[in-house]
């Protein structure tokens, strides 16, 4: 049995976690569970899976929640609810599905009480990867990935060392316009940007898949998961999302990690490795699929993946400016103050406005999240 606290517990991940401790009872206990404003949802939750402790983002949401879940479970609020979640002495794994940077204190609080973390929250690995992979081995804890994409190099790699790699190839299903000329961009709408083809996910990362931001941020998350270069991590355009991810050994062999695309999996195996569990959740059928194809990325078209290789070579600041400025571009953009084309704009004019620094402290990494707001706001028009 295996203590999980779960941050993020109505998202997209955070639903998929519940289906997974629904099949495994006897293999995972939810022990704490954090939500943003879904405080009904986290009702529900508290009561069907009865954890030591709850968490809500709104401190005036508190009185209310815990009359709903009785006296038997404490309930907390805001940043210090989410440490005090995270570093729960019963605690075997926190579980990290909290969109944005909000994930970050809650992740290094987690690794320092000796928790192993299982990452969903990109944000993370991109804005700190130097400083969380840092502290998990100072520690002595595990991170994991929750990411179909990092949990498949992780399951291909099977502890074979960084030298012994030539490629590491996340694989993107191209996104809702992989097949839209690049002409047609201006006039893409938030509905279209929304339409993913694949998965089914929150609105910032459906909008980031569009963009393929998303793969952007999930190149700079595996050079510091899997401590490789950005020049060794690559993108491959796979439409059928059936091959999640793969490795490219020196010898020349590439192993590969295949199911049908379902997030219960990647989610599954963080939280009961180094074991898998039977489930029987996840069907594979590969004469359905008939064929599987691959194509190059669109990096004219696609322009974040260069931002981001940028980021994550040159490191420092680079990529939690790039970032933040994202957050701020898209949520402009769902707010119809800008147009998708504008969202990588935004990101690459902050991104070259930016100081850089090597080897950056915590510090010095939050302020410049909170720089490239401030700047992206202002070429938004939001400031």
């Amino acid at each position: 049995m295996k203590n999980v606290v779960l941050l993020g517990s109505t998202g997209s991940i955070g639903t998929s976690t519940c289906k997974v401790v629904d099949d495994l009872p006897d293999r995972i206990r939810l022990v704490g569970l954090a939500a943003g404003s879904n405080v009904d949802l986290l009702a529900e939750q508290a009561t069907r899976y009865r954890p030591t402790a709850i968490s809500v983002t709104d401190p005036a949401k508190v009185d209310a929640l815990a009359a709903r879940v009785g006296e038997n479970v404490e309930v907390l609020s805001g940043e210090a609810g989410l440490i005090q979640l995270a570093t729960m002495p019963d605690a075997d794994i926190v579980l990290i599905a909290i969109v944005g940077t909000a994930g970050l204190q809650p992740a290094l609080a987690a690794i320092r009480a000796g928790k192993d973390i299982a990452v969903a929250s990109k944000e993370i690995l991109v804005m700190a990867g130097e400083t969380v992979m840092s502290e998990a081995r100072k520690h002595g804890v595990k991170v994991l990935a929750v990411d179909s994409e990092h949990s498949a190099i992780f399951q291909c790699l099977d502890g074979k060392p960084p030298e012994s790699v030539r490629r590491m190839i996340l694989t993107a299903s191209g996104g809702p316009f992989r097949q839209t000329p690049k002409a047609e961009f201006e006039r893409i709408t938030v509905e279209q940007a929304l339409k993913h083809p694949s998965w089914n996910m929150g609105r910032k990362i459906t909008c980031d898949s569009a963009t393929l931001f998303n793969k952007g941020l999930e190149m700079i998350e595996a050079r510091w998961l899997f401590d490789i270069e950005m020049a060794r991590v690559e993108v491959v355009v796979h439409p059928q999302s059936v091959i999640h991810s793969m490795v490219e050994f020196v010898d020349g062999s590439i192993i590969a990690q295949l199911s049908t695309p379902d997030m219960c999996l990647p989610i599954q195996y963080a939280l009961t490795y180094p074991d898998r569990a039977g489930s029987d959740r996840v069907q594979t059928s590969l004469p359905k699929y008939g064929s599987l194809t691959f194509e190059e990325p669109d990096v004219d078209k696609f322009p974040s993946l260069k931002l981001a290789r940028w980021a994550g070579t040159d490191g420092g600041l680079l990529p939690a400016v790039l970032n933040a400025a994202n957050e701020v571009a898209v949520d402009a953009f769902f707010n119809r103050r800008i147009g998708f084309t504008q969202i990588t704009a935004t990101v690459e004019r902050t991104m070259q406005a930016l100081d850089n620094v090597a080897h950056p402290s915590f510090d010095q990494i939050l302020e410049s999240d909170r720089w490239a707001r401030r700047k992206a706001g202002t070429l938004v028009g939001g400031a």
